[in-house]
């Protein structure tokens, strides 16, 4: 069994080394190294992550797959994530959570009979849909409650938009200039697609 630590900031502004720590002393405590780390800073509501999709392509059967939250996994819609599921349980992955206690027991050797392990591990994959579906509703409320926010800015007259990240910009425009496609370099650089778009038709 390897640990695979997985690590996801929304936007380049976060850190996604900031749960490190807590991710290696969780392991220590069970007396498990990590093995490896993939940090990234992408959005978690896509499945195309570079990241992500290298923690799939390194990782063995019986390997935990070791997340500060279930929402640094996933905040997909319910059929993205689905598909993201799938390969994890093609894989032989197992998923431990900080945030989900009842995914802990991956890191123990096996105790009580074969139908017990299953029960317990049936109750596990719920609750990880479950922490994945509630994720996904956080991530919607928020940007509702942006749009609105905008719309009532925007009626008083008083909304003036983001200012320009030149940095930000700077790292699109290299991803365009090395030949990626404006949904990859968005997913790359942890922007949108519109950002993107932009500043191919403005430039930096």
């Amino acid at each position: 069994m390897l640990i695979r630590a997985y690590l996801r900031a929304s936007t380049l502004e976060q850190d996604a080394q900031r749960a490190a720590a807590d991710l290696e002393r969780f392991a220590q405590e069970h007396g498990k190294p990590i093995a490896a780390r993939y940090a990234e800073n992408a959005s978690g509501a896509h499945a195309d992550r570079p990241e992500l999709r290298r923690l799939l392509a390194d990782a063995l059967p019986g390997d935990v797959l070791l997340v500060e939250a279930v929402d640094r996994l996933s905040r997909m819609p319910a059929s993205d994530w689905k598909r993201l599921r799938s390969e994890i349980d093609a894989k032989g992955l197992r998923v431990v959570s900080l945030d989900l206690p009842s995914s802990h027991a991956a890191l123990k050797a096996p105790e009580g009979d074969e139908f017990t392990a299953r029960v317990l591990d049936a109750v596990n994959g719920m609750l990880l849909d479950t922490l994945a579906a509630v994720a996904r509703k956080d991530y919607e409320d928020r940007r509702r409650r942006q749009a609105q926010g905008i719309a009532k800015a925007r009626e008083a007259g008083k909304y003036q938009g983001k200012p320009r990240n030149r940095e930000k910009r700077q790292r699109v425009a290299a991803l365009l200039e090395a030949g990626f496609s404006i949904r990859r370099a968005a997913e790359i650089a942890g922007v949108s697609p519109s950002t993107v778009q932009s500043v191919k038709r403005e430039g930096v």
